[in-house]
């Protein structure tokens, strides 16, 4: 008898083998920075699907460059490709316009909303449907110089009309005492992407809206925005340089970890570049969110970041979720952020004491990520580029005195209209 029941036992196994191996997948998706240093996160991933679930994963190497990468994607969705890829990241600004080549995940993840940073989640709802999952998270800061605020007597600026007077004061200061190559603020005013997000930033601290707001209706032509952006030309040639307005992130960063600014806005991965053996301001770094449009304003940061997405044209859509679940839950997140740096799109991680170990400055970044502001991509769908591009030559026009931020935000109402057409498509 005993014989019988280990040989029906050994028969189950394997029959309970054989069906498994008949529904297991092997799954193709992006590991970024496999081959380097994104490898470890990548074992971990692959060592969890594999334990966790009859699958397989087989990671791809993908262009590490945004537009080369969107580029790809947009060549194998238009060819409806099911074999290219499974799961991917894609930036903030590509879900509208990658929406009807998305996998709709809102059966999959409607218990997980709670748990993420509510802007990150929004961002990634198109039309009532969940397009994807954040991996991670990036959002505009204000950086500015603890040691020189200490030494003349003044505090972080709640709003740009205090960044404006205490740079003003601080940098005249500096410049008295011999500094003559100091600024008071440096940020990115070159006519590109990151213009887009600075002026976002401006805009909406002044409640100004989004350009184009989530309902799709174009809201920029008011006069808070007008204001926003005759407040920025301000600072040209007074409290940022005429250089400035070729600047984009490493142009502003090395001014400011070169010791030349005393504010400067923009993203989280300065912060550790900054406080580096080698940098001449280690120790002195302050971090904070975007200033306030006024007392009666509000704290708004540009957000970024990538998301974790699948292909529409997946055949194997089942094991995809599975390893979606994966890579957004606490623990994947967890590794994200300790093994590559990246900021975690949970909440609750911004109080686990790994990460706090590990980077005491994280919870600073908490109150700018759940203020964070969404560029108008989602609503915008497949023109974003285009919005985007005419924003940022119009703010770039304020920045450079020839026009009026008045003037400005009316004829880009106007422009917006015409790429509009009756919807965004």
């Amino acid at each position: 008898m005993k014989k019988q029941i280990l040989g029906l036992v050994a028969m189950a196994t394997v029959l309970a083998s054989s069906i498994n191996a008949a529904h297991a997948d092997t799954i193709k998706m992006e590991c970024p920075n496999f081959d380097g240093a994104g490898k470890p996160y990548c074992d971990y991933i692959k060592q969890r699907f594999e334990s966790e679930t009859p699958h397989k994963v087989k990671f791809l190497s993908l262009p590490s460059a945004s537009d080369e990468k969107l580029g790809l994607f947009q060549q194998v969705f238009a060819a409806k490709d099911s074999d290219v890829i499974d799961l991917f990241q894609a930036d903030t600004v590509w879900m509208g316009l990658l929406d009807k080549h998305l996998l709709d995940l809102t059966e999959h993840v409607k218990d997980m909303e709670a748990d993420f940073f509510a802007p990150a989640w929004q961002n990634d709802v198109v039309n009532g449907k969940v397009k994807g999952v954040a991996a991670f998270l990036d959002s505009g800061v204000l950086y500015y110089r603890k040691d020189l605020l200490a030494k003349y007597g003044e505090q972080p600026p709640a709003t740009w009309e205090e960044l404006t007077r205490i740079a003003t004061k601080i940098m005249d200061a500096e410049r008295n005492s011999g500094n003559d190559k100091f600024w008071g603020f440096v940020f990115q005013g070159k006519a590109y992407e990151g213009l887009s997000c600075d002026a976002l930033e401006w805009i909406a601290s002044y409640g100004g809206g989004t350009v184009v707001e989530p309902d799709g209706e174009i809201s920029i032509n008011n006069p808070q925005a007008a204001q926003a952006l005759d407040m920025a030309a301000s600072w040209i040639g007074t409290i940022a340089p005429k250089g400035v307005m070729g600047y984009q992130e490493e142009e502003s960063r090395a001014v400011w970890q070169n010791g030349d600014a005393l504010f400067m806005r923009n993203w989280p991965y300065a912060y550790l570049l900054a406080q580096d053996e080698n940098s001449p301001i280690r120790g002195k770094v302050g971090v904070m969110p975007i200033p306030k449009g006024g007392e009666n304003g509000q704290n708004a940061a540009a957000l970024g970041g990538w998301q974790w997405a699948i292909s529409a044209y997946s055949e194997k859509k089942e094991a995809t979720v599975q390893m979606l679940k994966i890579v957004t839950d606490a623990d994947a997140q967890k590794q994200l952020f300790l093994l590559g740096g990246n900021a975690p799109s949970r909440v609750a991680l911004y109080d686990d004491p790994d990460i706090l170990a590990a980077a005491p400055h994280l919870p600073a970044f908490k109150t700018v990520f759940a203020s964070a502001t969404p560029r108008p991509a989602t609503a915008t769908k497949g023109q974003y580029n285009r919005v985007s591009k005419a924003f940022y030559n119009a703010v770039y026009n304020v920045l450079s005195g020839t026009t009026t931020g008045e003037k400005a935000v009316a004829d880009l109402e106007h422009r917006l209209k015409r790429v509009k057409g009756r919807q965004w498509k």
